[in-house]
């Protein structure tokens, strides 16, 4: 027999004989990788563990500690759960059942209804399963044997994706014991590599998630490599599930969402002072970043949005209206409104570049059951600036546009990573123009020593773009700012500038946003902070705490000096006792509170109070304001 070259990541080569499995040769390189091994990457493609190598290759294992180690694991949790409900609920139906981002699911067709007491004994069931160490097998078949099998077996989900492939494709299937899935795989080798996992909830799910058929049962689950890793994410999703920003809106009387107005939210007058906090700071950066501030209609003519291109590609997300018997749509973005600004009048290369802002009210359709607090609503408020410039301005501006992400993210305390989307399938404009502005992103992101990933076709329709992903304070990500860079707009809209020959050239554009959405930027803050935010943030800065009336006169007079110099104060001088008064003043997550007693008026001070570290002790009145105006003046 034959040898073949196993070429390792390292550079090193070690022959084997043509036919040994993966499984085989990673035991040879290692007991522990043979142990510990979940799957091959064999010349750039996904294998399992049971193939056999028969030519020279490029081999890396993948180890439970990768991203591609950690997917398998919780695609074959997926099967393993599929197993374990075939075992206790004999008679359903399964639909798909793939890992997700932070774990796995299967949806399930059956007449019982899944309780969360049912997940417990699925869990015990999973067990026995993962113990038993059970091989997973893959088999491969002509279509019509398999449409032959599921068919038998009346698993009509699995035969309608099956009739979806085409007539000459080969499908596979992955046995474990006595489960049988439709599976492309690949998977683990055995159940016993699944070593930590939890599932979570129940839900519904439209089958291929059209509303117009049946709805099935959804079960959630995650698993993670080790159980300490995955104890530490449960931990996570308990404080993520106490920092929910829905429950603190209504705790802390900041938004509401109402039955008369679904995904478009109200906010009260302590979500408005947060909110108009946010854009006076807004405001104040960019001023210092040399942007104009503009403002553009919310409803604008069909005609407009067809020549940006919103008319054919974003058109099912969009809402419209008709005015004097034309056509008119509610602008799902700022952009169309921010050329006709620039088009208003001619433009010279002295001018360039050119800097606008908007904070632009939109409204974008979105699914019923996609809505979610103010993370996914049907309005929302887009912090839109628009940058037109020469191509040989593109590398400063982006690294400007950069730096003023780094100091806004820098006061929340949010540190971020950026990813570099890059042309989607759906897309206007030719080549050259997507190259040109392509690498005029990356070569930005590398000037700024700034490390990032690339999303290959995830690119807006109209151009390239640099995603930046904020981590908060319990470690999660979310995606907020944006830069996207565009050579198609300015050519529909025929922008120009007169450049230093006296000719005609058309200007390139940045669209850029930092917060992202307002509405979705305060969400995440208000789960970032957990509801306590800084006190420049905060609807109540300070709240006075007189402990008997007879200290009424004293804090009033304190009230109204905070409150002429600009602070938020409140004055509690209800009859309760001083305990209750401090608790519900925590309950509100107020930044300071100031105690008032005989003491402290004869003192002419107040007894200091600070969110999170109790009394303080005394302070002059005058040493107490220097305090917290120069906290709200730094914004710490």
């Amino acid at each position: 027999m034959s040898n073949v070259k196993v070429i390792l990541k390292d550079g090193s080569v070690k022959e084997v004989a043509a036919g040994t499995t993966l499984l085989e040769i990673a035991k040879s390189l290692s007991q522990k990788l043979g142990k510990t091994a979940l799957l091959a990457v064999v010349d750039g493609k996904n294998r399992d563990l049971s193939d056999v190598l028969e030519n020279d290759a490029e081999v890396e294992f993948i180890v439970p500690e990768s991203a591609e180690g950690l997917h398998a694991i919780r695609h074959t949790a997926s099967h393993i759960m599929a197993q374990a409900i075939q075992h206790l609920f004999p008679g359903v139906k399964f639909a798909i059942g793939p890992a997700i981002e932070n774990g796995f699911y299967y949806d399930i067709d059956s007449e019982h209804v899944f309780t969360p007491e049912d997940l417990v004994a699925i869990e015990k069931e999973m067990n026995k399963i993962i113990k038993l160490n059970i091989p997973l097998e893959r088999y491969e078949l002509p279509r019509a044997d398999a449409l032959a099998k599921f068919a038998a077996e009346s698993e009509k989900y699995k035969v309608e994706l099956i009739n979806d492939l085409p007539e000459d494709a080969i499908i596979s299937t992955y046995t474990q014991g006595d489960f049988t899935d439709l599976c492309a795989g690949p998977h683990c080798p055995s159940t016993g590599r699944v070593k930590a996992f939890k599932l979570q909830s129940i839900a519904g799910a439209y089958w291929r998630g059209n509303e117009k058929n049946k709805m099935l049962q959804r079960i959630y689950g995650t698993a993670f490599a080790t159980k300490e890793e995955l104890d530490a994410y449960l931990l996570m999703l308990e404080e993520a599930a106490k920092r929910d920003h829905r429950k603190l809106g209504r705790e802390l009387d900041l938004f509401s969402i109402q039955e008369e107005g679904p995904g478009f939210p109200f906010f009260h007058p302590n979500g408005m002072i947060v909110r108009n906090e946010l854009v006076t700071y807004w405001r104040e950066v960019h001023r210092r970043y040399g942007y104009e501030e503009i403002m553009s209609p919310i409803i604008l003519n069909r005609s407009l949005w067809e020549r940006s291109g919103h008319w054919d590609h974003y058109r099912d997300n969009m809402y419209f209206t008709e005015i004097d018997e034309q056509d008119f749509a509610i602008k799902p973005m700022n952009c169309p409104g921010g050329m006709l600004v620039y088009r208003t009048k001619p433009h010279s290369y002295r001018e360039l570049p050119i800097r606008t802002g908007e904070l632009g009210l939109v409204h974008r359709h979105e699914l019923s059951g996609a809505l979610h607090g103010l993370f996914r609503v049907r309005n929302f408020t887009q912090d839109d600036a628009h940058i037109f410039m020469m191509p040989s301005q593109i590398r400063s501006e982006i690294k400007n546009v950069i730096s003023l992400f780094d100091e806004v993210y820098a006061t929340f305390g949010l540190t971020y990573h950026a990813e570099l989307s890059t042309r989607p399938e759906d897309s206007m404009g030719d080549d050259e123009s997507w190259e040109i502005a392509t690498d005029g992103l990356r070569e930005a992101l590398e000037d700024c020593n700034l490390p990032y990933i690339v999303n290959e076709g995830d690119g807006a329709f109209y151009g390239p773009k640099i995603d930046f992903h904020l981590k908060d304070s319990i470690g999660r990500t979310w995606q907020c700012g944006t830069i996207q860079l565009d050579m198609q707009l300015p050519e529909k809209f025929d922008l120009t500038y007169v450049g230093e020959d006296g000719q005609k050239h058309r200007p390139v554009m940045i669209h850029r946003v930092v917060y992202g959405s307002i509405e979705r930027f305060i969400g995440i803050l208000i789960e970032n902070y957990a509801g306590a935010f800084p006190a420049w943030l905060a609807p109540t800065q300070v709240r006075i705490l007189p402990i008997t009336d007879k200290q009424l006169d004293y804090a009033k007079d304190l009230e109204k000096k905070l409150f002429d110099l600009g602070m938020r104060v409140h004055l509690d001088d209800r009859s309760e006792k001083i305990g209750y008064k401090i608790r519900e003043a925590q309950m509100q997550k107020v930044p300071y509170m100031l105690v008032i007693g005989d003491k402290e008026i004869e003192e002419g001070a107040v007894a200091v109070r600070r969110r999170g570290e109790g009394d303080i002790g005394a302070m002059k009145v005058d040493a107490f304001i220097e305090m917290i105006q120069k906290e709200i003046a730094e914004k710490i």
